[in-house]
């Protein structure tokens, strides 16, 4: 089961989102106690299972090319299916997400990069999130860059 608050901010059961087969292995608290509840992120996440790291991605295509120059918008949907591919590789996918982090060089860019998260992640799987504004990326044409964190079902043994 999933805790999550209610709009009365008192908690409510909920099945567990992550779609595993045995019931889930991630918990997700949009606002414990005592908290003020977010925007379109959980406050708290935990869960059992593989541990994986993503680095940061860019908005860069298969090539090495970038991808929407000077349109957050075509970035951060870029940089989602980067993530969607690193974490297929760790045969993870958005439902084991619990951590993004966010880099972005002007937060007028987090509408976009919101919209691009709701086009992979559904509104009752939110992960853990940070957002941070940075003078600068890798390079000057970079405007996102997010990191991610999964955890991943261990297999079952038969």
């Amino acid at each position: 089961m999933t805790t999550s608050i209610s709009a009365s901010g008192s908690p409510a059961a909920t099945p567990n989102p992550s779609g595993s087969a045995e019931g889930g292995h991630l918990t997700r608290v949009a606002a414990p106690e005592g908290v003020s509840g977010g925007a379109g992120y959980s406050h708290v996440v935990w869960g059992t299972g593989r541990f994986v790291a993503i680095s940061g991605q860019c908005s860069f295509d298969e090539a090495g090319e970038l991808v929407g120059e000077g349109d957050p918008a075509a970035q951060a949907r870029q940089v989602f299916e980067n993530l969607r591919r690193c974490l297929a590789a760790a045969g993870a996918t958005f439902d084991d997400v619990v951590k993004l982090t966010y880099f972005v060089t002007d937060v007028a860019h987090l509408p976009a990069v919101r919209a691009a998260r709701a086009e992979v992640i559904a509104a009752d799987r939110v992960p853990a999130s940070s957002a941070v504004q940075v003078a600068a990326l890798v390079r000057p044409e970079l405007l996102v860059e997010i990191d991610a964190f999964a955890i991943v079902p261990e297999p079952t043994r038969a």
